[in-house]
């Protein structure tokens, strides 16, 4: 379960504003990646509502969301992401690490010290520690992880009713049996990762489909 004892080891060198880092979506398919920048208080984790805060992905849907609606109203909150394009252009990990630093941007407040899920940290103008499963160990990156997935997963909800026959609903753009067989009858999308192996295979063999058609036109 996380504890404080990062942050309070943060505050005793001296730093006040401790924000937790973490982002979601590296590994899906299709739609964008999404990362959050937390900055709660620690010293009232039970009085918030919040001593349920844990990994995202140790928690079911019902409690992020009821988690998120807390962390709305008893943190600071910074949302950013990175798009598709972005994902192709520069890899998934830059984008990760580019859409931590725009979580940050986002706080209403700029931390004087950040706590990074994981074992990279982003090019951050404050003092930056990564912590590899940091989300299972620190109030804060919980914190930011819950808010991340919620959001993300809302995004994919959306996006999956004007792509239907994917399952992003449910399977949040992943690589789910579902999920091969939409592009194996519908195809690659705008919000898929052309850069990711399984969708580079599928383009290829659309192409070669598309090639057997044209020649057996020309017959």
């Amino acid at each position: 379960m996380p504890s404080s004892i990062f942050e309070r080891a943060a505050k005793k060198q001296g730093f006040e504003l401790i924000a937790g880092i973490d982002e979601v979506g590296r590994g899906p398919w299709a739609g964008p990646v999404y990362a959050c920048a937390a900055i709660i208080d620690t010293r009232k984790i039970a009085k918030s509502g919040l001593a349920a805060l844990d990994d995202s992905k140790k928690l079911n849907a019902a409690a992020r969301d009821t988690l998120y609606a807390r962390l709305i109203e008893h943190a600071q909150v910074g949302i950013g992401f990175c798009t598709v394009e972005e994902i192709d252009s520069i890899n998934i990990l830059q984008a990760s690490l580019l859409a931590m630093k725009r979580a940050v941007a986002a706080l209403p407040m700029q931390p004087h010290y950040a706590l990074v899920d994981g074992n990279k940290k982003p090019d951050l103008a404050m003092p930056c520690e990564a912590i590899v499963e940091g989300d299972a160990k620190s109030y804060s990156i919980a914190a930011a992880s819950i808010v991340a997935k919620v959001t993300r997963d809302r995004i994919m909800v959306e996006l999956a009713q004007s792509f239907p026959g994917y399952g992003w609903h449910t399977n949040m753009g992943y690589g789910t049996k579902e999920h091969q067989a939409g592009l194996a009858q519908h195809g690659v999308t705008l919000h898929h990762r052309k850069s990711f192996a399984p969708i580079i295979n599928r383009l290829s063999q659309m192409s070669l489909d598309l090639r057997d058609v044209a020649s057996a036109e020309s017959l």
